[in-house]
């Protein structure tokens, strides 16, 4: 049977009842008006998206109170499946490339090929944590198109080595496919995301490293998480937890189980998928890594940080704000994306707990840097904020803050 918006508040109460709470307590406990939940439940005020997503998670009904609710949040547009222009790299492609892409790239120096045996390798190593460092303060779409042609140039150099030592020039091509993909995700173009992340997994099948493909799972499995769709994001986190995939790789995707579980309410499952990730992640296997890490830099303990994450979307936001807080004091002060998307999800938190006033000066200092790193994953949680921000909206520093929130939802078009 198809569910209709009228279904949501008889539904409500009864779950509600079953759990044994009045509606004052309910209200006080999602700090919600009483007569606004009262209205809801008799069908007199419709409830909306971050309601419903609340509620279901508070009372553990496992999303059905969201699939309930009318006007589902809609997902971040995939606006392609291959962006235009984007290089797919290609095993085959790479390894069948004549020695002509050197010269079409403008790699020759006095008529020889450079070795990239040495420092040429180590030089482009350079270039890949430095424009990874560039992400933390650079908006994603003018970095796109520096980080293709890098990827290009890696890749194409790697055609013209001898197979002997083209391995490592291959690995370092799919680290910066990969980071090419997260960038893609960040500049809202999912579709781009997914295809540069394959390549990246094919480019380390080529140069011997077969696990990187189980990372890329873990990838997929944050665009489906911020697409909205829990039970793939969990099951493809799932299968990159095989055994013999490498400790902080299986840590990634145990972390993103978790917060897969946690958009639907599964406390026990979410609590579970953390506690494994914390011990995968805290592993000296995770840690004894010689090449660029995987995953984020700038995160000291990146399961708690998840665990902080995950208990706003279980219902439990003061808890969420205690470890946000302190998890995003350790953040180093350049890493303006990374400070930016935990700082918003921490100040959603004290909005959520009732603290107006201190979550609008978390995030009043954080709109200021958004134009510099503009998201389109980080903008999700600034879009649940000031719907929270909202239902507060006699209060002067939420005032205050909304035109600098209107300003990052919706930029002047140019």
């Amino acid at each position: 049977m198809t569910s209709t918006p009228s279904h949501f508040g008889p539904e409500l109460r009864r779950l509600r009842q079953e759990a044994g709470l009045s509606l004052a307590d309910f209200a006080t406990a999602l700090n919600y008006d009483k007569g606004y939940l009262s209205k809801v439940e008799r069908g007199g005020r419709t409830a909306s998206h971050e309601l419903a997503r609340r509620c279901d998670a508070f009372l553990g009904a496992k999303g059905e109170l969201e699939r309930l609710a009318v006007g589902p949040e809609p997902a971040p547009d995939p606006t392609e499946a291959a962006a235009p222009g984007l290089w797919q790299v290609g095993r085959r492609a790479v390894l069948a490339a004549g020695t002509g892409s050197l010269v079409d790239l403008g790699l020759k120096l006095g008529g020889q090929p450079l070795s990239v045996a040495g420092p040429l390798l180590l030089s482009f190593r350079a270039q890949f944590d430095q424009l990874r460092q560039l992400g933390q303060s650079t908006a994603p779409k003018l970095l796109l198109p520096l980080l293709e042609t890098q990827t290009r140039t890696v890749a194409g150099l790697a055609a013209d080595t001898p197979s002997a030592s083209r391995a490592p020039v291959l690995l370092l091509a799919s680290r910066f496919a990969e980071f090419t993909g997260w960038m893609a995700q960040e500049a809202g173009r999912s579709g781009a995301a997914l295809a540069w992340t394959g390549e990246a997994a094919e480019l380390a099948r080529a140069g011997g490293d077969p696990y990187l493909g189980s990372y890329a799972l873990v990838r997929r499995a944050l665009v489906t998480f911020y697409d909205g769709d829990a039970a793939s994001t969990v099951a493809l986190a799932r299968r990159a937890q095989r055994d013999g995939i490498p400790s902080r790789i299986r840590g990634l995707a145990a972390q993103q189980e978790a917060q897969g579980h946690a958009l639907v309410g599964e406390e026990r499952d979410c609590l579970r998928s953390l506690d494994r990730a914390h011990e995968l992640l805290d592993s000296e296997d995770a840690r004894s890594g010689t090449g660029p890490v995987l995953g984020t830099t700038h995160v000291s303990d990146p399961a708690m940080m998840a665990t902080g994450w995950c208990l706003f979307d279980l219902g439990r936001p003061r808890s969420a704000a205690e470890i946000l807080d302190r998890e995003c004091r350790r953040l180093p002060a350049h890493a303006l994306r990374t400070r930016a998307r935990y700082g918003f999800r921490r100040s959603l938190a004290h909005a959520a707990s009732g603290e107006v006033e201190h979550a609008c000066t978390i995030a009043g200092e954080l709109l200021g840097v958004m134009p510099a790193v503009p998201s389109a994953t980080v903008n999700s949680d600034v879009r649940r904020l000031a719907r929270e921000l909202h239902r507060f909206r006699s209060s002067r520093a939420v005032r205050d803050l909304q035109p600098a929130l209107a300003r990052v939802l919706a930029p002047a078009q140019t």
